[in-house]
């Protein structure tokens, strides 16, 4: 079985001033210090970039945004580019959350512009993906995971998927306290992972990281990823205290 490097995110959404986003990061920062063996990266919000991006200085943590937009420069009025974001100290850039989706209602074929233009540009993107409750009370969770990797993916290169992390987020799981069982977590990761193997092959299938992202702690990170096809985590209010955040890293590290 082909080994993947945890990989464990960061997605502090409309939170922090600044004072506070500085403190975080260097906690992180001072937690994970030069440790990489786990991938482990910051979202802060857009004006906390550049100021994040500097107290992460001299650690493996990298920043990386929770938006972009899905042209390269232009009249978009309130956007911002993959470039901007690269200036600011960005590596990684979230695309297709489901607060985005379902709330501000991006479409696939928008989503699938931002992944193209965020991998040209330069930037690593977390692509998310899940089912609505009521899409899954209908067992129509496979269906959506395949319509999303494929709509979101179309035209990739072999090169530009090596640059793609997979966030699995069932909608009905974040911020709700709810979390899917390592089982279903699992189960879905598995699809997912299949759909890859048919639609790009096996080295694309087998190299892809597919996180799992709602309502992540501490107390459940063991055991999401002791399944063999959970690569670590998309984590959001666990996120905001450095304590449960790099509790969440060294348990993705110790499995």
């Amino acid at each position: 079985m082909p080994t993947r490097k945890k990989f464990v995110a960061g997605n502090w959404k409309m939170n922090t001033t600044l004072t506070e986003a500085k403190t975080l990061g260097a906690a992180v920062a001072k937690g994970v210090g030069t440790d990489e063996r786990v991938t482990t990266v910051v979202c802060p919000p857009f004006p906390w970039l550049t100021a994040v991006a500097e107290v992460l200085k001299g650690s493996s943590v990298a920043i990386g945004a929770q938006n972009v937009h899905f042209e390269k420069k232009g009249a978009f009025t309130g956007e911002v580019s993959p470039a901007m974001l690269i200036e600011s100290g960005c590596t990684y850039a979230i695309i297709g959350h489901s607060e985005r989706r379902h709330i501000l209602g991006e479409r696939e074929s928008v989503i699938n512009h931002k992944v193209h233009t965020a991998l040209e540009e330069g930037l690593h993107v977390i692509l998310c993906m899940g089912e609505t409750l009521a899409e899954r009370e209908r067992n129509l969770q496979e269906r959506v995971f395949q319509r999303q990797v494929f709509a979101a993916c179309a035209g990739l290169t072999d090169e530009q998927f090596h640059r793609i992390v997979i966030a699995y987020e069932p909608v009905w799981a974040i911020g709700t306290g709810k979390v899917a069982t390592p089982e279903q977590a699992q189960e879905a990761h598995k699809f997912v992972r299949l759909k890859l193997r048919q639609l790009y092959g096996d080295n694309i299938a087998d190299a892809t990281p597919i996180i799992y992202g709602g309502s992540v702690t501490p107390e459940n990170t063991a055991g999401l990823m002791s399944q063999s096809d959970v690569d670590g985590a998309l984590v959001g209010v666990a996120s905001l205290k450095a304590t449960s955040f790099l509790e969440i890293v060294k348990a993705a590290g110790a499995v």
